[in-house]
């Protein structure tokens, strides 16, 4: 395992508990170990479009925690990537929370979709945060999984164009803690959540 993370994402990552995903959410999840699998075994590039309706939230996790943790097992050839059925702007409690689980991130642009730098390791590329449209040509256009990461998204796009194989794996929204005293811990709960899963997924990958 490569343990080039900033030393509190690697804090956080040995802490988390696979072993506690219900036999159904493995279920759910083991397409997405099957479409790493084969293209690790063809020596392919891995592309992962994280999809959710406004690209604020579960999609921008899911994006920033496996881009690490691929990196974390040393899985080699992995894109990871996120879009929205619309582009609104990365939610800050977002970046906040990343910020916590020990991400550098740096906003590069003051705009109403502001850019982010998010960095997990020291030489590694920053991964780019924004929102945008999951056809947006920053993402990929073909070759790609299409990981549907909340259900209005998987019911409101049937069709994605270019994608190799489309995966629901959705999760609940943490946006419904929004102004509350809950929101912090709700934002982590579900970072962490999505951290554990694809911490599950890369750790079924044989190379």
């Amino acid at each position: 395992m490569e343990t080039t993370h900033f030393s509190n994402i690697n804090t956080i990552v040995a802490k988390l508990q696979p072993q506690e995903i219900s036999e159904e959410r493995k279920a759910v999840l083991q397409p997405l170990v099957d479409f790493i699998q084969v293209k690790v075994s063809n020596n392919a590039t891995i592309r992962l479009n994280f999809i959710c309706t406004h690209n604020s939230r579960r999609s921008h996790l899911s994006q920033v925690w496996a881009q690490a943790i691929a990196h974390y097992f040393g899985i080699k050839d992995v894109f990871c990537y996120s879009g929205g059925t619309e582009a609104t702007a990365l939610f800050p409690k977002v970046a906040e929370t990343l910020t916590n689980s020990g991400f550098s991130i740096e906003k590069l642009s003051n705009t109403d979709n502001p850019v982010y730098s998010i960095k997990y390791t020291t030489n590694e590329a920053p991964i780019i945060g924004f929102s945008k449209r999951f056809d947006d040509t920053f993402n990929p256009q073909s070759e790609f999984a299409a990981i549907m990461t909340c259900s209005s998204a998987d019911q409101g796009c049937p069709f994605i164009a270019g994608a190799e194989k489309r995966i629901p794996i959705t999760f609940d929204d943490p946006k419904a803690f929004d102004n509350t005293p809950q929101q912090t811990e709700k934002y982590q709960e579900r970072s962490i959540q999505i951290a554990t899963e694809l911490f599950y997924v890369f750790s079924e990958i044989k190379k």
